[in-house]
Parts: C-alpha cells; structure tokens; sequence
C-alpha cells in the first residue's frame, strides 16, 4: 500500500470520525434542549461555546487562518449531521465558510482576516451577512443601500431585512452602491463592526420558523467607515457578494436535507410505536408508501447535495449546480415534514413531538438564499442561455 494511499485513507477516517463527533454532540446536547430554545426564540450561548471549543465552525476556512480546512464534501455531510438535530445550529456552522466568511476569505487582505477571519472560524466572534432588502431579495444587483466617498473613507446609508444573527454578531459584511445606473458594477462590499455609531438592529419576533434565530432589520444611518471597511475593490461587491451566495445555497440545501432525514426518522419511530386497530401503523400500505416515498426523494436530494459539493471543490461557480441542490433538497424537505406531520396525525401538532417544529421550518427553507421560484428561474436561463439583470447572480 503506497503513503499516498495510506494519507488518503487516514484522511478519510478523519472526516468520518468528524461527522461521528457533530452527530453524537448533536444527539446528546442538542436534541434535548431544541424545543425549548425554540419555544424561547434564542440560541443558547453555553451550546455554541461548546460547539466553538469543539472546532465546529472551522468549515473549509484553511486551518491557517483558524478553520478545519475541509473540503465541501465533508463540510456538507456535517452540516447535515447537526441539521438533524437543529438547522439553526447548521447556520451558524455554515457563516464562517459561506454568507460571512467566503468573501473574507477570497477578498480580504491580511488585516481584515486576521481581525475577523480567523475569530470566527474559531467561534470565539459571529458575524451576519446584509444582502437581502425591503424591496430587493435575489436582486442584489438592484440593492438600494447606498454610499459616498468621504475623504479617505465612505458613508453608508439604507436598510437590510431578514438579516441572521442580529443578537451576537460583532460585524456585518454588507453591500451597497455608488450608483445604481451602474448596476453590479456600481457595488461594493464593506465590513462593519456591531457596534458603529448609526448602526441599528430591529429583531422580528415571533416567526413561523428559524425562531432560535435572531433575525430582523439591520438598518444604516450615515454610518461613517475608514479605507479598512471596504472589502475587496471597490465597485466588486458583486462578485463578493456571489462567492458568499454559491456557498450559502450549498449549506442551505445541506442543512434541508439534514430536517428531511430528521422527519423521515421520527416518523419511521413513530410508524413503528403508534398502534391503531391493533397493529401498528408501520403495517398499513399507505403509512409504508409515505416512508419509501421520502427516502428515495431525500437520497436523491442528498445526490444533488453532494454534486454541487463537489463543482464547488473543482473550483466551479456551480451556480446551475447549487440552484438544483438548494431547490429541490428545500422542496423535498417540505414534503418529508408534511407527510411526517401526517403521520403522527393528531401528535403531529403536539409540541411533545418534534414534526411539528420541522414542519414550521421546513416552509422556511422554500424561501430563504433565493426563493425557489427564483432558482427554477436562474436554472432555465442557463440552461437556454439567457440572462437578466434581475437574476440572482
């Protein structure tokens, strides 16, 4: 056996060994905890300090600058791991290497990874990604945030809506333009420390789904940045702005996948404990056609998953690739949830079983990183070869 063999295999052994460790964190300390940090909108912070001690935010951020150095594979086959237990952890997980860290990590210099990089993808800081608004949601091209040189620096003005992770982040990458006639080249990227005079948040509360999320308006009232808070060059946000979104939808379609599996188990424990008639349920064709039904639909969501795991680590832009995975793995796991809400029948509205909260979050993820009228959208002009300034691109 050659020692290119040997490191593959110990390589290997390693990503498993990572996928066992995120499972099993997720089955004992998270699993027993979810429904009440759901019911009480906010993530626990002692389970994220454990999650950061564990190494769990690393991602594909390189191990130079704080991160596991995973490839996308293994990243999405761990973000899947905790998704079964709780997306909303998966979230988190994803930002150092996706919304929030992709573009540090691509455009940033050396400062700017150093001061925000590196913390996060150790998790000792949390960070949030501005990108959709009021008006504009996959248009980030259309964005209406605007800003103006000011000597050395800039001054930034407008407003961003369904922004993650208002309660704990230290920064904001976020997007705004020069000129709109420009278009996307008329955008820039800019980091933005929490706490910047002009800087508000507005959390929503009481959301259908995602509730352990804090997610609101994130609004900018002439908040004044130095040279340092531009990321990238500047009039190139866009194409920050595309690194972060190519990776996100990566994680969301790992994370759908994730609460499609976790439906698919409780109800198959479910089938196998409820007893009606005098025999189980799992004995009953229709209960049994639901069950075979959602396991090919989420292997084959998981395929498309992996695929555009992999166009990724080929150095793709993936976008067709990771606009199926997101699409169809969201879809499949609003179906799962639905069918295993009918399952449980009467319990599946009961707080007591776990399908009710994932039926609540699985429509979410319809919508979330793109709706997925858009990316059947976004699918068909690739593939007929046509474009918009609209897209989502």
């Amino acid at each position: 056996m050659s020692a290119e063999t040997l490191d593959i295999e110990q390589v290997e052994a390693d990503e498993a060994a990572l996928i066992r460790l995120v499972g099993d964190f997720g089955r004992k300390s998270v699993a027993p905890r979810v429904r009440e940090y759901d019911a009480a909108e906010s993530l626990p912070r002692d389970l994220l300090a454990q999650m950061g001690d564990l190494g769990f935010f690393g991602g594909i951020v390189p191990v130079e600058w704080g991160g596991l150095g995973l490839d996308y594979l293994t990243f999405s086959r761990v973000i899947e791991a905790i998704s079964r237990y709780d997306h909303c952890l998966g979230v988190l997980m994803s930002m150092p290497s996706a919304l929030v860290g992709a573009g540090l990590l691509q455009f940033g210099d050396t400062a700017q990874k150093e001061r925000w990089l590196r913390p996060l993808a150790e998790g000792r800081i949390f960070g949030a990604a501005g990108v959709t608004e009021p008006r504009s949601g996959s248009d980030v091209a259309g964005t209406d945030t605007h800003y103006r040189r000011d000597g050395d620096g800039f001054v930034l003005s407008g407003a961003k809506a369904w922004i993650t992770n208002l309660d704990i982040a230290s920064f904001y990458v976020t997007f705004a333009t020069s000129d709109k006639s420009k278009g996307a080249h008329g955008i820039s990227a800019f980091i933005i420390p929490a706490d910047t005079p002009g800087v508000e948040v507005r959390p929503y509360k009481d959301k259908l789904g995602f509730r352990p999320l804090c997610t609101g308006e994130l609004v900018f009232k002439d908040v004044r940045l130095g040279r340092d808070a531009l990321l990238g060059e500047e009039g190139a946000g866009y194409a920050v702005a595309m690194t972060a979104v190519e990776r996100g939808r990566l994680a969301v379609a790992s994370r759908a996948v994730g609460l499609a599996q976790a439906s698919l188990d409780a109800s198959v424990s479910y089938a196998k404990d409820r007893v009606v008639f005098s025999r189980p349920i799992a004995e009953f064709q229709m209960v049994q056609k639901k069950i075979s039904d959602m396991a090919v639909n989420i292997k084959a969501a998981r395929l498309l998953t992996e695929d555009s795991a992999r166009a990724l680590q080929a150095g793709r832009r993936a976008r067709t690739e990771t606009s199926m995975a997101k699409m169809f793995a969201s879809d499949i796991a609003q179906q799962a949830a639905t069918e295993a809400v009918q399952i449980h029948g009467a319990n599946g509205v009961s707080p007591e079983f776990p399908v009710a909260r994932l039926y609540r979050d699985a429509k979410v993820f319809q919508i979330v990183e793109g709706a997925n009228d858009i990316h059947r959208l976004l699918i068909a002009r690739d593939l007929l070869g046509t474009s918009s300034r609209r897209a989502a691109r």
